[in-house]
């Protein structure tokens, strides 16, 4: 042995229910194979035959907008239903109101008529539903439907577009589409993204592990993972509603989490053989140390997730259900079926290594040689300059945070060549930009017939609405539909501020003493009423995650300092963040570089989900290099010594799951759909600020700093707290004369620095 080398540890069974768990799997291989197998085909089989469909149902109860919609539905459903918009146009100089042009547009509204579902079809020349453009070069026509657009199937739509299409062909007559209809109908599309995602972990996994078997499994695991937890998702969406975006951030988040557990469990385990074991008891150990991690870590994303529920948005409480399906499969699948198919392979999982990578050795030795281990070390030496510098970027990069501006991006930011911003840019060039996104106003006049008419009157002199048509009236008389078109463009802070002013003031005023009441509703009020749900809801959210991260954290680590660094440490990465994403989809900071040409403000829905989601992912990092830190120093290191040797150990790790998860999240920057980039940009970029500057530089340069203080909880409150403990429970192995071994030694010698 040399004097650098560590003195041996004795042999430690695992004990514990996971502990348990684990080898049982592992010793079982087989039999937990083939149960897999079997829950994955009748997963997939009840998927297939008696799962849903995912529909973009949208409630804000107790909002104006919610109010406007249920009247409707109440006492006028011709206009509750859902509008698509159809946009024609010819080439300059010519018009729609003559000649074979304007054949070519009433033959186009002939067949929308016929179309299962629509209601009725406007007319552009008459005034009636649709408008004629001052140049005669721009019309449109509204085709409303009878239902909303989440019951509408989408063959309707589908024929909507292609009967039009084929009416207008070789006439000179351009045909686009828009309005909640057409937008709802349109599934967010990844493309490639999930693929290069995944090509980039490949690469990554290889230069890591050095071998094609190991750098597969992490893969396979989290194909699986994902897989099961969509089909998951499709079976529970026959029982409730999930928005059709939810698979695109389910599998972002599966294919990240998935990755990572596999990753952590599949290096521990690893470690294990280069140390000795055999293949079931290295299988196990690694499930029972590495997976008690992974089990907390599984359980802070899942909670943090479901925390959304306390907005209380339904589309937004499903999102982050349907995502957490994924890394709860994902847990599973680590801590069961991962220690069989390790225990199966046992030393071949080194085999077809890649030739011109060197063979990695993962033993104690290796690790305190690594780079990593002298990065922990450079970093606890200069613990005040690296805790300032990293706190100093962290600051710079969430700057922009202080302008950010919620709401919804309109059409006019979708791609260039999508049928929806063609339509948007003809309609803005035709008529202005408010006719993208008209306002209406739902109007209860049994009391006084002609409300809806005076309030029209008033609305067309009302600062920043640029035109209103007549008021469409039910049969009865008693409910009517005011239709607003402001004078900016929906996502523009002017209209967000009109719809303010049209609640707060000129509409109640309008109505005063005519015992009517109304309710401004449309697509644009609505996500500003989600922003204000939000806004008041923020608070408690916060409070909800933050505070059940941080009891979790105290109860697993017995210390408050670990907990409030974690909490503190997460609201920097999150700020940092989405200081970027400001900058980028807000300010048009090298937006280009993502396939964008026009800003917007940031969804107003986002950033609590992107919060909910890093705070349960950063916690994985702080787990994964935290935990193991506090092993080596309840097993004999002192304070200082335990968080070079956990870098040592943990740090590479959680660099290429970094660079893994950020990767995956950052392919979905190309893709076509906004909101997936805004997704896609958010999370990857708080990944690899949290993972680089947060816990490879902040944290342990704060947990140097403090010393054996960072371990400190109050007698009381460790009392009062549950025992959770991650590192895992054991027993020491006496030898053949029964004797017990000798105690763990504390730290060992420092390790002199290469170079």
């Amino acid at each position: 042995m040399t004097a650098d080398a560590p003195p041996p540890s004795p042999r430690r069974n695992h004990e514990g229910a996971l502990a348990r768990l684990a080898r049982a799997c592992a010793r079982h291989r087989w039999r937990t194979v083939v149960a897999w197998v079997v829950a994955i085909v009748a997963i997939v089989a009840g998927s297939a035959t008696v799962g849903g469909t995912l529909v973009d149902e949208f409630t804000i109860p107790n909002s104006d907008a919610q109010r406007a919609v249920d009247l409707l539905e109440e006492r006028f459903p011709q206009q509750s239903g859902d509008a698509a918009q159809v946009v024609f146009a010819v080439p300059e100089g010519g018009r729609l109101d003559e000649g074979d042009a304007r054949s070519a547009v009433t033959a186009a509204l002939e067949e929308a008529a016929a179309v299962p579902g629509v209601e009725r079809v406007g007319d552009p020349f008459g005034g009636s539903a649709g408008a004629l453009s001052e140049a005669g070069r721009i019309a449109f026509a509204d085709v409303q439907y009878s239902q909303p657009t989440f019951d509408i199937p989408k063959e309707s739509i589908d024929r909507l577009q292609e009967d039009l299409r084929a009416a207008t062909e070789g006439t000179g007559v351009q045909v686009e589409f828009t309005g909640p209809v057409i937008q709802g109908s349109e599934e967010p599309e990844t493309g490639t993204s999930e693929l290069l995602g995944l090509l980039a972990a490949v690469i990554i996994l290889l230069f890591m592990l050095g071998g094609a078997v190991a750098a597969g499994l992490p893969i396979v695991m989290a194909l699986l993972s994902v897989g099961v937890g969509l089909s998951l998702l499709t079976l529970a969406a026959a029982v409730t509603n999930f928005n059709t975006i939810t698979p695109v951030l389910a599998t972002m988040l599966g294919l990240g989490v998935g990755i990572d557990y596999a990753l952590f469990i599949v290096t521990r385990f690893r470690q294990g053989i280069h140390d000795g074991l055999g293949a079931e008891d290295a299988a196990a150990a690694a499930a029972a140390t590495a997976g008690r991690a992974v089990v907390f870590a599984g359980a802070t994303v899942a909670i943090s997730i479901s925390s959304l529920a306390v907005i209380g948005l339904d589309f937004i409480t499903k999102l982050g259900l349907g995502a957490a399906i994924t890394v709860v499969t994902a847990v599973t699948a680590a801590i069961t079926l991962l220690p069989a198919i390790l225990s199966l392979l046992g030393h071949r999982i080194d085999r077809l290594r890649v030739p011109f990578l060197r063979s990695r050795d993962d033993s104690h030795e290796s690790r305190e040689r690594s780079a990593l281990a002298r990065w922990g070390r450079f970093v606890t030496r200069n613990a005040p300059a690296c805790a300032i510098a990293a706190v100093a970027l962290l600051v710079v990069l969430a700057l922009p945070v202080g302008a950010v501006q919620l709401g919804s991006s309109d059409a006019g930011t979708n791609p260039p060549d999508t049928t929806t911003r063609k339509a948007y840019d003809l309609l803005a060039e035709g008529f202005g930009a408010g006719f993208n996104g008209p306002l209406l106003v739902a109007v209860q006049q049994e009391r006084d017939p002609g409300a809806a008419e005076h309030l029209a009157a008033v609305l067309r002199d009302t600062p920043g609405v640029d035109s209103v048509p007549d008021p469409t009236v039910n049969e009865a008389g008693d409910t009517a539909v005011v239709t607003v078109f402001p004078t900016t463009s929906p996502q523009s802070a002017e209209t967000r501020d009109l719809v303010e002013e049209l609640r707060g003031a000129v509409v109640p005023e309008a109505l005063a003493g005519t015992g009517a009441t109304a309710f401004v509703g449309g697509q644009t009020a609505a996500f500003d009423d989600v922003a204000q749900r939000i806004g008041e809801r923020l608070p408690l959210f916060l409070l909800s995650v933050i505070g059940i991260t941080f009891v979790l954290m105290s109860m697993a680590f017995r210390s408050i300092a670990v907990a409030l660094k974690a909490a503190v440490t997460t609201l920097m990465s999150a700020f940092a963040s989405f200081g970027i994403l400001i900058a980028v989809f807000q300010w048009g900071w090298l937006q280009g570089l993502i396939g964008l040409d026009r800003t917007g403000p940031i969804e107003s829905f986002l950033p609590v989900i992107v919060f909910s989601i890093l705070f349960g992912l950063s916690m994985d990092y702080e787990v994964f290099l935290v935990s193991r830190i506090r092993e080596e120093y309840v097993h004999g290191a002192g304070a200082r010594p335990a968080i070079t040797r956990g870098i040592a150990a943990i740090g590479r790790v959680v660099v290429a799951a970094a660079l893994i998860m950020s990767v995956v999240f950052l392919s979905f920057l190309l893709g076509e759909d906004r909101i997936i980039k805004e997704f896609g940009l958010a999370l990857g970029m708080a990944i690899l600020i949290d993972a680089f500057v947060v816990r490879l530089l902040l944290v342990p340069a704060v947990m140097h700093l403090m010393d054996e203080r960072m371990w400190y909880i109050p007698g009381w409150l460790d009392r009062a707290l549950p025992r959770l403990t991650i590192e895992p429970p054991t027993s020491e192995e006496r030898d053949d004369a029964g004797e017990e071994p000798p105690p763990p030694a504390r730290a060992p010698a420092p390790v002199p620095e290469e170079g």
